[in-house]
């Protein structure tokens, strides 16, 4: 009988995550000036939901368009709570009655929540997705430490449910109010610095060494076409990943890199030997927090790691800058270049957040996850086993 219950959920599933999305406002109809004031009160800063990035990314960015918002509000003209979302047949591919955080364009999706009325914006989010249909919130790629998360265990909890972890990881942060060279040394010991030092040096016989941080619009739009041709230039380009080599994803972050930069949150960081550029990073900023999105490097100067020497000086940088308290990498877990630079470490993971008590679609919806999360670990292996025989071969 059960297996009958769970093919029935299943075959409803599609259209009913279709109207709960529908049912939704559209990220795009969501007024930009209560957006922009909720993110100025937000309890936990997460700058890939600031409305000037989002907004761009959800208008153009490859696969990321048309988003619904599920929103708080305390009045008509007060935001409280929001978070972008998807439907769970659109970002996992699975036919059920569950909504899910939208990509950002970036590695969080912690939801933004007024610090002032926190669980009120938690209460009313998760009573509007209920009233659309949903028996789920994903949110995927999220702090769990920080004052959002604690906001959601909090009203869940009253109602007897709690969150529930499907995968977690830690990835590299960096604590800005040390001194950037005490954390270098400890990070990094004194031989791996002498080396750097000779890199450096090296590096320098092609031009004197300049670090540039652009902040004034103007100047982040010609950084970002610095940007852009760097990455294209380099192994990205040739996956054919970079931002610059897809005519939605070039749309967005031109629109959304000067829009930031109007309110002092971004700013993007070049390394030059004499007048060529060798390195680039876009570093969004929100609160007092920094997020490190994106780098770009010329190969042709691999041997002297501009992308390590230029995050070096971020580092001096941001432990320079009294508004900066901490700089999320935003990275992958165990990344090489990063983790043995910044060896602070955030939490985060993908939450399913239950929205009646006992609900038998929930645990349909963790075990579909789980299989699915198992699918493709499967084929990550297979495809670096046959990677492995081909290197070997």
């Amino acid at each position: 009988m059960a297996g009958i219950a769970d093919t029935s959920i299943v075959r409803r599933a599609p259209s009913t995550e279709a109207k709960a999305c529908d049912t939704l406002t559209p990220l795009a109809d969501v007024p930009a000036v209560q957006w922009r004031a909720l993110s100025e009160r937000a309890s936990e800063p997460n700058g890939y939901y600031l409305p000037e990035w989002e907004l761009a990314v959800n208008a153009s960015a490859r696969g990321r368009l048309d988003a619904a918002a599920l929103g708080a509000w305390h009045d008509a003209s007060r935001l409280i709570g929001l978070v972008p979302v998807i439907s769970m047949w659109r970002s996992h591919w699975i036919p059920l009655p569950a909504l899910v955080s939208a990509d950002p364009y970036g590695t969080l999706c912690t939801p933004l929540l007024d610090a002032d009325m926190a669980e009120e914006a938690v209460t009313s989010m998760l009573r509007r997705a209920r009233q659309a249909g949903a028996h789920a919130l994903i949110l995927r790629a999220t702090s769990l430490d920080g004052p959002a998360m604690t906001a959601f265990a909090d009203v869940l909890h009253r109602d007897g449910m709690q969150p529930l972890v499907l995968q977690s990881y830690v990835r590299a942060c960096l604590d800005a109010t040390a001194d950037a060279d005490e954390v270098l040394r400890e990070a990094l010991g004194a031989k791996k610095l002498k080396e750097l030092r000779r890199q450096r040096n090296r590096l320098a016989e092609h031009g004197a060494i300049r670090f540039e941080a652009a902040r004034t619009p103007a100047e982040t739009a010609t950084a970002l076409e610095t940007f852009l041709n760097l990455e294209a230039s380099g192994w990205k380009g040739q996956r054919g990943t970079a931002l610059g080599q897809h005519e939605g994803d070039a749309a967005f972050i031109r629109r959304a890199i000067p829009a930031l930069a109007e309110t002092g949150q971004c700013e993007i960081v070049t390394l030059h030997a004499g007048e060529t550029p060798v390195a680039a990073a876009i570093v969004l900023r929100h609160h007092d927090r920094a997020f490190y999105f994106k780098l770009g490097v010329d190969e042709r100067f691999a041997k002297f790691s501009p992308g390590v020497q230029l995050t070096l000086d971020l580092t001096r940088h941001l432990c320079a800058d009294p508004d900066i308290s901490m700089v999320d990498s935003t990275a992958a877990p165990d990344h090489p270049m990063i983790n043995p630079i910044w060896r602070g470490r955030l939490a985060i993971g993908d939450v399913l957040v239950p929205l009646r008590r006992n609900d038998p679609v929930v645990s349909l919806i963790r075990t579909a996850l789980g299989w699915r999360g198992a699918i493709r670990k499967s084929a990550r292996r297979l495809v670096h086993f046959i990677g492995a025989r081909k290197e070997k071969y």
